[in-house]
């Protein structure tokens, strides 16, 4: 039985309306979804409403049409899942980056320690914990099957959200204990901090994968003109989007002000995407 999480308001279809877009607070989510805000308000007139929730629930709302789409779809491993639950409800668009990927992480500085399977060994310099990020996410499931496949008995997946993740690094990183973290990239904190990620032999947290436009299936024929940009809709590389979420990392740092910092800076790109 379907549990409805969140209630959205019915979607306005008509001349330049209103566009629903739902994200997951990941900071690659919630910059690429204010830059799409931001282009379709300051260069297309429209009104956008975010709307930022769990994954299970942005993959619904676009399934039911309870939001026009999202542009934070990991495939094919983190958001698998989801998609199979919602085929031929949506339409995805294309890859926004590529060069995506999910994983464990330990600083430069930790020794002795490359690998999953060598943590439950070393379970005592890490106090025995693994921080991770919210329950539910694609991450997180994986990170527990990576628990069992791995036989990580010593060990414990904490969870908690991205925000108390990085909080646990950073003051790890000042005091240079050993930590080991769940994340992703692209992600600014790998260019804040010397990271690395640990081997996976198995390969139970996937490869390499791409960030995709997922859109209600009747989008294109309701709003053609929002259907069009955001089939266009894409970095020049990952490592732009990282940019642009370095910058709102920045204090007093506003999303939606860099976002439209980034449209002045590349209008020959955000041009092509409006074409």
């Amino acid at each position: 039985m379907a549990i409805v999480l969140f209630s959205f308001p019915a979607i306005a279809t008509a001349g330049k309306g209103k566009v629903k877009l739902a994200y997951v607070e990941w900071d690659c989510a919630a910059a690429s979804t204010n830059l799409v805000k931001a282009v379709l308000q300051e260069r297309m007139g429209y009104d956008v409403e975010l709307y930022p929730v769990a994954a299970a629930a942005m993959w619904q709302a676009v399934g039911t049409g309870d939001v026009d789409g999202m542009v934070t779809a990991w495939l094919p491993v983190t958001h698998g899942d989801y998609l199979k639950k919602v085929e031929g409800k949506v339409e995805k668009l294309g890859p926004i980056a590529g060069g995506a990927r999910l994983g464990w992480a330990v600083p430069t500085y930790v020794k002795g320690v490359d690998s999953i399977d060598q943590l439950n060994a070393n379970a005592d310099m890490f106090d025995g914990k693994i921080y991770g990020i919210d329950p539910g996410s694609g991450l997180m499931r994986l990170s527990d099957e990576v628990m069992k496949e791995y036989n990580l008995d010593k060990m414990e997946l904490v969870e908690g959200t991205g925000a108390t993740m990085v909080g646990m690094l950073a003051s790890s990183y000042k005091n240079k204990e050993p930590i080991v973290i769940t994340t992703w990239s692209p992600h600014w904190m790998f260019g804040k901090w010397d990271l690395r990620y640990l081997k996976d032999p198995k390969g139970v947290l996937g490869g390499e994968e791409e960030i995709y436009t997922i859109v209600r299936k009747d989008l294109k024929s309701d709003m053609p003109e929002v259907y069009n940009f955001l089939k266009n809709f894409k970095y020049k590389s990952a490592n732009q989007l990282q940019m642009l979420m370095a910058w709102n990392q920045e204090d007093g740092a506003d999303r939606y002000e860099n976002a439209v910092k980034f449209i002045k800076e590349n209008k020959e790109q955000v041009d092509g995407w409006l074409k």
